[in-house]
């Protein structure tokens, strides 16, 4: 953000709060029925047309006052921590609670944090009706909830409206700092994004798969246009779903990273040994925690050796396969319901539950490369500053030995630091072909030597 931008956006922040502070006090005036007060109403609220990234936020979504006021109640806590406690003393000179206002403390924040019983009263006072209308920003209709801008938090066994108002981190850190932060990979978002420095020309494939690939790309650049302006949201789900098949290194994980990089789209890697757990209901619930995070970000969700988690269903014998079955039919209809790309990846396209390859969009098989495929691979793996030993014939290396494309990369890497450890800038034969035997081993594979 520019410095012109973030003064715009910082002024129009100590706006919000000063409204939000009148709308308090006026709230409070009124209820304590203190000399002067005046029967309640909001008091003005006015959006600067500017550029800054909170403006054009509240545009987009054409608040209303009262989604304001909820907004800068969820914001507050996170610039002025004393926001509301602040506020209340003024009218409790003698110090004491003031339960009708709701709020809780955190286990870190010591100053009050507003809850739905906070938006209650503020926009409803005493007023029967005007709370139960309050309850509608709280809905899962609502674009709060709708585009995971605001929710309220889960509270067991209590008054729903007792949980805490939050707002969502990735849009504290917008109007903040001015940008939106990448989640940390940990227990909260058990995935990691993938980047690559390679091109699509970088990527060799059959031409069978590149024409299915570009099914994809054309899905990626064209379905916006097709719901929205061709009129179809009501007749077709937004979200894709694709398949990709094949030996360990044929390209999936590449192909996935470079699509999310020509549409300037993340691409999130999800974390199997961190999303399954042994507990019943666990498993959906970790899942859950990513699918929350990915809702309207424009994310691809790509899903390595996926048939872990969707694999074939079983017969039900006790209880354990039953909730494995249940399981699995939670995934199936998570990940059709959800908006954006979905890549499962999988060795095999038998290992998936027959009831989720009939869902697919696109089920696209990376085969091993053909001895023309790998010579390419060779040739264009190459460092630019490193030569092949004169007995070295990479047509021959081609043919002679079956290699995925990963493989043969990981040879050179091998073959390149042995060379630099000598000194010297030649690829040789013998360091080759000690990186391919170490390629078959991997493998378990009888090294064709």
């Amino acid at each position: 953000m520019d410095n012109d931008l973030e003064q715009k956006n910082l002024h129009n922040i100590s706006r919000g709060l000063r409204f939000l502070e009148k709308v308090v006090n006026r709230r409070l005036e009124h209820y304590f029925q203190k000399e002067n007060a005046e029967p309640f109403t909001y008091p003005e609220f006015r959006i600067e047309q500017d550029n800054s990234v909170l403006t054009q936020f509240l545009i987009h979504y054409k608040f209303n006052i009262e989604e304001s006021i909820l907004f800068f109640a969820a914001l507050a806590p996170h610039i002025q921590p004393n926001f509301f406690d602040s506020i209340v003393q003024s009218f409790l000179p003698n110090g004491g609670d003031f339960l009708e206002i709701g709020g809780v403390k955190g286990a870190n924040h010591r100053a009050t944090l507003p809850t739905g019983d906070t938006a209650l009263f503020i926009l409803g006072g005493n007023e029967m009706y005007k709370r139960m209308q309050c309850l509608k920003y709280f809905s899962p209709d609502h674009f709060f909830a709708k585009d995971n801008i605001l929710l309220l938090e889960s509270i067991s066994r209590e008054p729903k409206m007792s949980g805490k108002i939050i707002l969502q981190q990735e849009y504290v850190d917008l109007f903040t700092i001015g940008s939106i932060s990448k989640p940390s990979f940990g227990p909260d978002f058990p995935a990691k994004l993938l980047t690559t420095k390679m091109e699509w020309e970088d990527l060799v494939i059959k031409k069978k798969t590149a024409q299915q690939i570009q099914d994809i790309n054309v899905w990626l650049g064209c379905n916006q246009v097709f719901l929205r302006d061709w009129g179809m949201e009501k007749r077709y789900k937004p979200g894709y779903r694709a398949l990709f098949y094949g030996p360990s290194g044929t390209g999936k994980t590449l192909t996935a990273t470079l699509l999310g990089k020509q549409f300037n789209r993340d691409v999130y890697r999800i974390d199997l040994s961190q999303v399954m757990s042994k507990y019943i209901g666990e498993t959906e619930k970790n899942l859950e925690k990513i699918f929350q995070k990915a809702e309207n970000k424009n994310w691809i969700l790509f899903f390595d050796e996926a048939d872990a988690l969707f694999g074939k269903r079983s017969l039900v014998q006790n209880a354990h396969d039953k909730y494995a079955n249940q399981e699995v039919s939670y995934l199936l209809q998570r990940v059709e319901d959800f908006p954006g790309l979905v890549i499962l990846a999988s060795n095999f396209k038998s290992n998936m539950d027959q009831a989720f390859v009939r869902r697919f969009n696109a089920i696209i098989h990376f085969p091993m490369p053909s001895p023309s495929e790998r010579q390419k691979i060779w040739e264009t793996s190459i460092p630019s500053k490193a030569n092949l030993d004169r007995n070295v014939c990479l047509s021959d290396f081609a043919a002679k030995f079956e290699l995925s494309g990963s493989a043969i990369t990981s040879v050179i890497h091998y073959a390149s630091l042995q060379s630099i450890y000598k000194e010297s800038n030649i690829l040789c034969r013998e360091d080759l072909l000690e990186g391919i035997k170490r390629e078959y081993e991997k493998e378990e594979r009888v090294f064709p030597g």
